[in-house]
């Protein structure tokens, strides 16, 4: 087994050198290397009995050390993690061995990244529906997390020189894109509501220091992006629930529907890490509720998902009601950093 969680680490750090960050990369080829049973977390990680990938263990060690080298605790790793480069090969070991108390808890939970970046797509997509259903949205995430895509409308954005959102927002987001500009308008977002197994409240500044932990120490940009919609969510709380996303949306959608109102079924990253009984439970709800949908009560599913049949990591999806639209809008960097956009019809 000790095998499969070394590859792991490779396959990580393989998927981080290609999205930019060559100091995660090399952190998590270091470990795979070096790891071993003579310390606490050396010896959970290498026994580990879930699947590494599955369950992001190579991120939550990742994070452990970031959120170490930001606590300025060990000062060699701090310097190592600030100037994104240096000799990881030495400090890495001794850190796992001097630490091992420390980062041992980091291993208890998977990453919870929300990565805001997804927004530019995500905005996009509820542009397109906004204009097809031309009235306003209740806007439903599933796999909220700490809720900052809810906020997504306090953004500000241009999307292949198209500009959307107020100039002045904390939050900036100009992704690189490919293909048209995306047709659509801006949303009014009347309702907005999430819901997480284990939703962080960013009020608390341990949680706001973990989340920023998650985000990968060479990417300034996405840091700094991470902090300012912390900042936005401190001033717009988003209402997200704990609880089961299967449960939450079937209850949700069996709430009555304001006539006027649009309600949009929105995820990002989600999918992948559900059991497939919750999938299907999901998936029968939306359509159950899609077949009730009328003109005047319109919904919408839009998901921001890998593909296994797809090249592209993250694929853009719109599906609405009652028109029975499938829409394939784009293909996505996993953080949103880049996106093709191509807009159209797909009956897949």
């Amino acid at each position: 087994m000790s095998d499969a969680i070394r590859n792991a680490f490779r396959q990580q750090a393989s998927g981080c050198r290609a999205m930019n960050s060559p100091l995660t990369a090399e952190v998590l080829e270091t470990m795979a290397e070096i790891l071993d049973h003579n310390s606490r977390t050396g010896a959970r990680i290498l026994d580990w009995p879930g699947d590494p990938m599955v369950d992001a263990l190579k991120l939550r060690i990742a994070g452990g050390l970031h959120a170490l080298a930001r606590s300025g605790r060990d000062a060699d790793l701090t310097v190592l993690y600030r100037a994104g480069t240096g000799d990881v090969a030495t400090i890495i070991p001794r850190v796992l061995k001097e630490w091992d108390d420390w980062l041992y808890p980091w291993l208890d939970s998977p990453p919870q990244t929300n990565e805001v970046g997804r927004s530019a797509a995500l905005m996009a997509g509820l542009m397109v529906a906004a204009q097809r259903l031309e009235m306003p949205i209740e806007l439903l995430e599933l796999g909220s997390s700490a809720g900052l895509n809810l906020n997504l409308d306090h953004f500000y954005y241009n999307l292949g020189g198209l500009e959307a959102g107020s100039i002045d927002a904390a939050v900036r987001i100009i992704p690189k894109w490919m293909g048209d500009a995306p047709v659509g308008q801006w949303p009014l977002i009347v309702a907005r509501s999430g819901v997480d197994q284990n939703p962080l409240d960013v009020r608390d500044e341990a949680i706001a220091k973990r989340l920023l932990a998650y985000c990968w120490p060479d990417q300034h940009d996405r840091l700094a992006r991470l902090e300012a919609a912390i900042a936005t969510a401190r001033a717009h709380l988003p209402a997200v629930e704990a609880g089961d996303a299967a449960d939450w949306i079937e209850n949700k959608l069996a709430e009555p529907h304001a006539k006027g109102t649009a309600r949009i079924v929105m995820h990002s990253v989600f999918w992948q890490y559900l059991p497939v009984d919750a999938q299907k439970r999901i998936e029968a709800a939306i359509l159950k509720a899609g077949k009730t949908a009328t003109p005047d009560c319109p919904l919408g599913w839009l998901s921001f998902e890998p593909d296994p049949s797809t090249i592209s990591p993250m694929q853009l999806r719109l599906r609405l009601w009652p028109s029975g639209e499938s829409l394939h809008l784009a293909a996505c960097h996993p953080h949103g950093a880049s996106i093709n956009w191509y807009g159209r019809e797909n009956s897949a």
